[in-house]
């Protein structure tokens, strides 16, 4: 592994200065940690998709420090669409919400993968915020691992993922939420969350009717098969016929209510042994590449409440179990995939 994990004043400034000079850098945001390229820069751009292994199809995030800086990537269609986004601003930004909206014309469409709607969100933590400053240009940043493979939530798992393609990572600790940020879409009538995560439907009602989209839309990590571990991964509820039954099993729990069959399992994860959904999320991807590096061959998943950031728990779960065993093709009719 080349790439070399940096701490405090010393990494913000090298990260600066690599970014300054079209170079990525694994960095961490108060979800996971991201792989961040300045966002006006094609060449940047081009070698994120390059060192993830990403498809040119699938857009990226891009970050800013502040919500004065939208209007750098963003174009608004009109004054209400520009209104809204105000509110929801105020509400949640700095945070884990991304908000779908009209992409700026001299923004790289190689960002966007061509669409003409740009992801963005203000990411609330320091570190990432302090590059962004000092760097003066937004970053687009998706997840930094491997296309397709588990989220990192810290720089370890960064290097574990990205080592061998990326020169720099700067370590932010770990990730506060562990799972992606919200994605929503702001129609004139309704608000669309096309990727649930921390911010939860309950939280965005206030602000009008909101839905949530089912089917394949052309946003960041919106592939059924993203999130998904090497080994297969079945979810306890509804695939639990399907594993081999003399496969040593590693067991994803959400709390200790399955203690009693621990013995009988090679690996066992417990998410929260008090039941908390929060803490759950926090814990959901490190639990899930220890499994994937475990002596199990087969991984298997106790659900959790859909309430609350179960409803993205129970997403990247149903989407690394359909991804380990389907790739990143299209799922079939009875799967999720918003």
């Amino acid at each position: 592994m080349r790439a070399r994990i940096v701490h405090g004043e010393e990494g913000v400034r090298d990260s600066v200065e690599l970014l300054r000079q079209g170079g990525v850098v694994g960095m961490p945001t108060e979800t996971v940690y991201g792989l961040a390229g300045n966002a006006f820069d094609p060449m940047a751009i081009a070698r994120i998709f390059e060192a993830k292994g990403r498809p040119l199809s699938d857009p990226l995030i891009v970050h800013l420090p502040e919500a004065s800086w939208i209007k750098r990537v963003v174009q608004f269609s009109s004054l209400k669409q520009r209104k809204m986004v105000e509110k929801l601003a105020e509400s949640f930004w700095p945070g884990p919400v991304t908000l779908l909206l009209p992409k700026h014309p001299e923004l790289p469409d190689l960002v966007t993968a061509g669409s003409d709607r740009v992801a963005v969100r203000v990411t609330a933590h320091p570190l990432f915020q302090e590059v962004l400053s000092r760097l003066n240009s937004p970053l687009a940043a998706p997840s930094a691992n491997r296309f397709g493979r588990i989220s990192p939530t810290s720089a370890d798992d960064v290097r574990l993922e990205l080592g061998e393609y990326i020169e720099l990572i700067l370590d932010g600790g770990s990730c506060e939420h562990g799972v992606e940020s919200t994605i929503v879409s702001i129609q004139e009538d309704r608000l669309e969350i096309l990727r649930p995560g921390p911010i939860t439907q309950e939280q965005l009602k206030k602000y009008g009717h909101v839905s949530s989209l089912a089917g394949i839309v052309n946003t960041p990590g919106s592939l059924p098969g993203h999130y998904a571990p090497k080994k297969r991964l079945y979810i306890f509820d509804s695939d639990i016929m399907s594993f081999p039954s003399k496969a040593r099993v590693g067991f994803m729990a959400f709390h200790t209510s399955f203690k009693e069959i621990h013995n009988e399992l090679t690996a066992v994860e417990v998410l929260s042994s008090s039941g908390n959904l929060k803490e759950a999320a926090a814990n959901f991807y490190g639990a899930l590449r220890r499994l994937d590096e475990s002596h199990a061959e087969v991984i298997l998943a106790e659900p959790v409440p859909e309430e609350g950031i179960g409803v993205a728990i129970m997403d990247r779960l149903r989407r690394a179990s359909y991804g380990s065993v389907h790739g990143t093709g299209h799922p079939p009719s009875n799967s999720p995939a918003r």
